[in-house]
């Protein structure tokens, strides 16, 4: 299978590590904003075609694929581009930053029936899957989930510390990890609602937000976020059962009363980006929807649209 990644930033990178582990992958183009550090990027991983137009990628022969680790403004219009060229895509999460873009993206991967998958990698990780199989069996039903996502982000600056082109979004971002996270662990979600803090005078965003979920099944579920924060940095998840608690951080699990939880076996690795690129190739070789496609994930944007119109943005 020959795939392009566009995005060759921090999360690109990742993206690259992942598919050196998932066999019958070849990566044969990568895209990047300026030509001179994206080259570098493709020799370092050995890939022989290096851009800065996706449209060049996406004549490479014989390409099956693409993913989409580019700015979150350029997401659902680069999905609609490669699907109309006949590509499967995985676009990184944010899908769009307005629910228009999101409806456009189905509604493109509806026509053409092509693999369109979002990286909503909390499905993914070893953590999290560990409660999901437990839910799914009917062995524990999610009470609340207390979630914190917590950065110290006061500058444009990406995950490796380097300057970013655009500017990143508490509401639209970080917050549809666990505003899906929460559908996909206690069911579709009937009530949301959200306050936030001062915006940014630079940026132009709010750098502090709260938000309140609630689920079908009654289960409900406190997200806070913030860029003010200096530490401990990262995502933190509390599960509150009805039959036990655990604390998820990333790709480790604990219980309430911080007892490791071995999770090495719930899948093939511990690395939820892995998991999320294997996920995608497979839907393709065996022609079927992915977990976290585009239709599965949607319903995610539409809350942060009504989100967005309660903050009055």
């Amino acid at each position: 299978m020959k795939i392009a990644l566009a995005g060759a930033g921090a999360f690109g990178e990742k993206h690259l590590d992942a598919l050196k582990l998932i066999g019958g992958v070849e990566v044969v183009s990568v895209v990047g904003r300026r030509l001179e550090p994206t080259q570098a990027v493709a020799a370092k991983y050995g890939i022989g075609h290096a851009t800065t137009e996706l449209a060049d990628a996406l004549e490479q022969p014989g390409l099956d694929a693409v993913i989409l680790a580019t700015p979150t403004q350029m997401h659902a219009a680069q999905a609609i581009q490669c699907m109309e060229a006949g590509k499967h895509v995985q676009v990184e999460i944010p899908l769009c930053d307005n629910l228009a873009d999101g409806e456009a993206v189905l509604a493109k991967q509806q026509e053409t029936g092509l693999v369109a998958m979002v990286g909503h990698t909390r499905r993914f990780n070893p953590s999290h899957q560990y409660i999901h199989k437990k839910v799914a069996a009917g062995e524990l039903a999610v009470q609340q989930m207390d979630v914190q996502t917590y950065f110290f982000r006061r500058t444009n600056i990406n995950a490796k510390g380097e300057p970013r082109s655009w500017t990143d979004h508490l509401l639209w971002h970080h917050a549809a990890h666990t505003v899906d996270l929460f559908a996909y662990q206690a069911g579709p979600i009937v009530q949301a609602q959200a306050l936030q803090g001062p915006l940014h005078p630079d940026l132009g965003i709010a750098m502090d937000m709260s938000i309140q979920l609630k689920s079908e099944s009654g289960a409900i579920c406190t997200l806070s976020l913030s860029f003010n924060n200096d530490g401990p940095l990262g995502t933190f998840f509390r599960y509150i059962c009805d039959k036990g608690t655990w604390i998820a951080r990333y790709d480790d699990l604990v219980t309430g009363r911080e007892e490791p939880v071995d999770v090495s076996e719930v899948d093939v690795s511990m690395n939820g980006i892995e998991l999320q690129d294997r996920e995608f190739v497979a839907a393709i070789r065996e022609g079927r929807e992915p977990n976290a496609s585009v239709a599965q994930v949607l319903p995610c944007y539409r809350v942060l649209d009504a989100l967005e119109r309660q903050l009055g943005q």
